[in-house]
């Protein structure tokens, strides 16, 4: 009898540990999901890009400069439902950064532009590596976001510099001042030569004074 009742206690107490074990996991299983719903929503909130021109010039690139275009169109496409979904986006969006600095315009082929490029490459593919990690710092992804929207404004408005920096005309003389520098720098340096005095000394003031012995 005292076998049978100790038999049944154990039972008794095992089904009691596995209850509160499937209590405890159910609620950890609870609280993962809440986490990550909240970092979806904060996420989902704080993924706005400027994805539209801001100048006439970045407008007109979207025609004619086809990696612009195509990093501004995805940044246009919001994800939806799961950060999955963002986590996807946000590979897309590190593999058309890094197209814009393939066949840049030549007239946009300047070290300004390629520095300016090079940080929002740069901040582009931490925001892929920091969505894309196990636990995600929804802080951290929304902060990159502000600072690649930033980037992206000094990037247009370096466009424009550049645009209307081509404007404007060269002042009255200048390019004869250019034409002269160009030929100055092409004349041999040191003293010229005198033709027909090959030891390069210097003929006489009045070419018509006789020399007396």
């Amino acid at each position: 009898m005292k076998n049978k009742l100790t038999l049944l206690f154990l039972v008794l107490m095992m089904q009691f540990s596995c209850k509160n074990d499937n209590e405890e996991r159910l609620a950890d299983n609870l609280r993962d999901a809440k986490k990550k719903e909240l970092i979806f929503t904060t996420i989902n909130k704080g993924w706005n890009f400027f994805d539209k021109p801001i100048n006439t010039v970045s407008e007109t690139n979207m025609a004619t400069w086809p990696a612009w275009r195509d990093f501004m169109n995805e940044l246009a496409i919001k994800p939806k439902k799961t950060i999955t979904a963002f986590q996807r986006k946000s590979k897309t969006l590190s593999t058309k950064v890094m197209a814009l600095n393939i066949n840049i315009p030549t007239q946009f082929d300047t070290p300004q532009i390629r520095s300016r490029i090079a940080t929002l490459t740069t901040q582009v593919r931490m925001l892929d590596l920091y969505i894309n990690l196990d636990k995600v710092s929804d802080k951290k992804v929304t902060k990159l976001v502000a600072e690649i929207n930033i980037e992206l404004v000094s990037l247009q408005r370096q466009m424009d510099k550049v645009i209307e920096k081509s404007k404007i005309p060269l002042e009255v003389g200048e390019s004869e001042m250019l034409m002269m520098l160009d030929t100055a720098r092409a004349i041999p340096s040191g003293r010229p030569m005198i033709p027909g005095n090959p030891g390069g000394a210097t003929s006489p003031k009045n070419p018509n004074e006789a020399h007396v012995e």
